[in-house]
């Protein structure tokens, strides 16, 4: 009994001993208070920046002529193909002209009439007039032989006026190119009865030596491009202006760079933009109306406050920085971002030059913690 009592005794002593020991490294963990964290820091400054605005636009041969006839008449000949490259002057289409060269003909033959009958109205005026020097006609007979003289001068200009008319629709029967460029689709085949009053046209010639781009810019986009170049007027401005790239749909820079030349009268009331207009060479014939893409267009600006993009974060579409306040602790502020210039946004609002902030290894802070700045490691040789 007594060997019980000292075993359960000595038991007791361990177990309080034990719990003792534990009971002091608890306290003495509670006591140990970690350091502020150590991150990569920067201070925000300003710079140059490019900026690349991109804007949809349609694209227009430098010309597109709708192919119409000027007579009536069933076509006869296609002598080009869809697609087919053309020169100005080049033969098109024939309509039946048949009828035509018949009515050339009659004019002809008319003036032919006319003349005759000019002739003998000379002769008569000259018969009347050497007689009236004899006082064997009157007057008032010369005069008559003069006036029926002029009547038929009159009807052989008429005469030969109609021939002109008629030699014109002759010519009109043959359809030619009137600019040099690529035809489009047919709206009529061999057979067809042709008129100027048709609905449709033949077809299209497109000018595509050089093309039009037709772009909007928004109000303000607008007044900023004004601001940006020099110059008295626009056209001075438009002048002045860099040169502008085209994206063409695939993605794609076009070779050649362009120019705008030219932009719309005023505003567009329901979509609050201008139309601008850009021109581009086209030496390969790579460009089409009816063609899509983009127009690249870069800005410089100067002075401008620039903060890396890999150092902010994106939350609820609000851009944020991690800042480190002059108590040396973590502040997140959003910023108000007006572009972006390479790997940098341009912030507009938010941040001022000097700033501090963190560089990277900010998703694991929160606001108020204490940082400090990491050392620099140097590589040792």
């Amino acid at each position: 009994m007594k060997r019980n009592f000292v075993f359960t005794t000595s038991l007791f002593i361990l177990s309080s001993l034990l719990l003792f020991a534990s009971c002091g490294q608890g306290n003495a963990g509670e006591g140990h208070q970690q350091g502020p964290a150590e991150v990569p820091m920067a201070t925000v400054a300003t710079g140059n920046a490019t900026i690349q605005s991109e804007y949809a636009t349609a694209i227009e041969g430098l010309s597109n002529i709708e192919i119409r006839p000027q007579v009536s008449g069933y076509l006869t000949k296609i002598m080009v193909d869809e697609g087919d490259y053309v020169r100005a002057g080049q033969v098109l289409f024939k309509i039946e002209d048949r009828v035509y060269e018949e009515q050339l003909n009659q004019a002809k033959a008319a003036v032919a009439t006319a003349e005759a009958n000019l002739v003998t109205a000379k002769i008569n005026l000259d018969r009347k007039q050497e007689l009236a020097t004899s006082k064997i006609v009157s007057d008032l007979q010369v005069r008559e032989a003069q006036a029926a003289y002029d009547a038929t001068k009159s009807a052989v200009a008429q005469a030969k006026s109609t021939v002109a008319s008629a030699r014109i629709n002759v010519e009109f029967a043959t359809i030619k190119a009137p600019v040099s460029g690529y035809i489009g689709r047919f709206n009529y085949r061999l057979g067809s009865l042709i008129a100027p009053s048709n609905a449709l046209p033949m077809t299209v010639v497109s000018d595509n030596h050089q093309v039009y781009a037709y772009f909007s810019l928004s109000e303000n986009d607008f007044v900023a491009f004004q601001r940006e170049h020099t110059g008295n007027n626009i056209a001075e401005k438009l002048k002045n202006s860099a040169p502008v790239s085209l994206l063409l749909s695939d993605g794609e820079t076009y070779a050649v760079q362009g120019r705008i030349d030219a932009v719309e009268g005023q505003f567009n009331k329901s979509t609050g933009s201008i139309t601008l207009r850009a021109r581009f060479d086209n030496p390969k014939g790579e460009l089409r109306s009816g063609n899509t893409g983009k127009i690249k267009i870069e800005r410089h600006m100067e002075n401008v406050l620039l903060f890396p993009i890999a150092s902010t974060v994106m939350i609820q579409d609000k851009v944020f920085v991690y800042l480190v306040d002059a108590a040396g602790k973590v502040a997140q502020v959003p910023v108000t971002v007006s572009g972006k210039s390479g790997n940098d946004y341009m912030v507009s609002e938010g941040l001022k030059e000097g700033d501090k902030y963190i560089a990277t290894g900010f998703e694991r802070l929160q606001n108020g913690m204490p940082v400090v700045e990491q050392k620099q490691v140097e590589n040792k040789k």
